[in-house]
């Protein structure tokens, strides 16, 4: 069975001409014009990947991004976003509303495949790759591959598909400084020259779900100038980390029944 590529694209001659260019190289194409029919063929069609403009009327790809993230039946379909706006905040944007990749017009058609045959590698190899059909374990963690999580300090942890392959590269070399280059080649599974941004991101998000202060990382260390570095405690360490863990959740936990109870007494007021 041919891959499945739903491409949202409101511009026409764009659309047929990355339409063609998909078709040609073997895959199945369905087409949308707007948000709003893209989100509904993204649910009726279950694709293998998602090729989404960022400027659509009706519903922009930013919110398109967002809505496919939060609902379980597209959240991990993988997304590559295509949009005129190149600069580094806009990268920052995309990646933060839940694409995968990010690809700036004009580009070049053999990029583009490139890019959609590594997303859709990864996609299909995550679960069943000789690297990831393994639970991978070391002190406080452990990699479940058939359900992309984390147990993080005994917590089970919900990640992306890219965070987990992200986590994964790091934990088999933990200790180890790893160099962004290598890290886009194992995760991205392409190696372009000014997407170091991309890593940055996507290690904030880790942070943002592993570390208790993610301004203040104690796990994931940027080495400057090298790359990053998971480092993971042992011994006496790990049961100070385990005993810094809890009491963050704890009060993590406190935090959010506030949150609820002025939530619930402000609607009471209203």
């Amino acid at each position: 069975m041919k891959p499945c590529i739903l491409l949202i694209e409101d511009d026409q001659d764009m659309r047929e001409l990355v339409a063609g260019c998909l078709e040609h190289s073997g895959f199945d194409v369905q087409k949308a014009e707007d948000g709003i029919k893209g989100q509904a063929l993204a649910l009726q069609y279950g694709p293998d990947l998602i090729v989404l403009d960022l400027m659509l009327p009706k519903v922009d790809g930013l919110t398109l991004c967002q809505r496919l993230r939060r609902d379980e039946r597209t959240t991990q379909i993988p997304i590559l976003m295509l949009t005129a706006l190149g600069g580094i905040k806009d990268k920052v944007t995309g990646f933060n509303s839940g694409a995968d990749d990010y690809l700036t017009k004009p580009f070049e058609l053999e990029e583009f495949l490139a890019r959609i045959k590594a997303l859709l590698r990864r996609s299909d190899r995550a679960p069943l790759s000789s690297k990831h059909n393994e639970i991978l374990n070391f002190g406080p963690i452990t990699l479940v591959p058939e359900r992309f999580e984390a147990i993080w300090f005994e917590q089970a942890v919900r990640l992306t598909h890219l965070e987990f392959e992200l986590l994964h590269c790091l934990l088999q070399r933990h200790g180890q400084t790893v160099a962004p280059s290598l890290i886009l080649k194992e995760v991205w599974g392409y190696e372009p020259d000014d997407d170091i941004e991309t890593i940055r991101v996507h290690i904030r998000h880790l942070r943002t779900k592993l570390e208790p202060d993610p301004r203040k990382p104690r796990f994931i260390k940027t080495v400057y100038g090298a790359g990053y570095c998971l480092e993971l405690p042992s011994g006496n360490q790990l049961a100070d980390c385990t005993r810094v863990m809890a009491e963050f959740r704890a009060s993590s936990a406190e935090i959010a029944a506030s949150s609820a109870e002025i939530a619930a007494s402000s609607a009471k007021i209203q």
